[in-house]
């Protein structure tokens, strides 16, 4: 542009269709100190959809989530840098008034959730627990053909969230702790169980469950992960909506 540029000749102002936080610098991120009304990018939610932020704030005024949010923002102060995950599930139910506990976790974490059991009961709680394969469902009855199992050729067990989530929720548990089921299953078990639910692990059979490693070796050893469509310069900015 110009010096002798009017207003009218320059290009308005990129506006985007949805929040992308993820493009944020280091050097903004300006939610952390308040400021994001006035110093945040034009991608930033307070700036693409304030509507909506303004609406979700009241939410927090309901007794119970209010109870919900302070606690888990108190374990964070009391536990940050210095609890495990653990340390902090055991906190946070027993700041909670939770008496009864549910895991849900995949039938080859069975051991790690009798450990977790065992971790939980000695802190008090009472402990359900569910794994995967309750309920010993064949595949094929949710429509997987023989070729599509991991091991064909014979009985195969589909994974059963949904009735990991009901039966926690049918003996009484207040509160759920997810253990390494598979991605979708968790989300179906989130979705169905009634009681609050948290995550202790996150399954990788490749990574021994640590997924974060791919993303950190994105560019290296795990170039693969990049579709068709990756740029050769990391992008710093959001695709360019296509409404103005």
């Amino acid at each position: 542009m110009s010096a002798d540029d009017t207003p009218q000749d320059r290009e308005p102002p990129m506006r985007y269709d949805a929040p992308s936080c993820a493009y944020c610098p280091a050097t903004v991120r300006a939610c952390r100190q308040g400021t994001s009304a006035t110093r945040g990018p034009g991608f930033c939610p307070s700036q693409v959809d304030a509507l909506t932020l303004g609406e979700a704030r009241p939410l927090y005024d309901a007794p119970e989530t209010r109870q919900f949010a302070q606690t888990a923002a108190i374990i964070e102060g009391e536990g940050y840098g210095k609890w495990t995950r653990v340390e902090e599930i055991v906190a946070f139910a027993k700041r909670m008034g939770y008496r009864k506990l549910g895991i849900a976790n995949c039938i080859m974490f069975v051991d790690f959730s009798r450990t977790l059991t065992g971790i939980l009961e000695s802190h008090g709680f009472e402990v359900a627990s569910v794994a995967c394969k309750a309920g010993n469902v064949a595949k094929e009855e949710i429509g997987v053909t023989d070729a599509q199992k991991v091991v064909p050729g014979g009985f195969e067990p589909m994974c059963n969230p949904i009735a990991q989530a009901e039966l926690l929720d049918a003996h009484g548990s207040e509160f759920n702790i997810m253990l390494g089921l598979c991605v979708g299953h968790d989300s179906l078990f989130f979705r169905a169980s009634k009681a609050p639910a948290t995550v202790l692990v996150v399954k990788d059979r490749v990574l021994g469950h640590n997924p974060l490693a791919a993303l950190m070796l994105a560019d290296t050893y795990y170039a693969r992960l990049w579709g068709p469509e990756k740029s050769r310069k990391s992008a710093r900015l959001p695709r360019k909506s296509t409404r103005r």
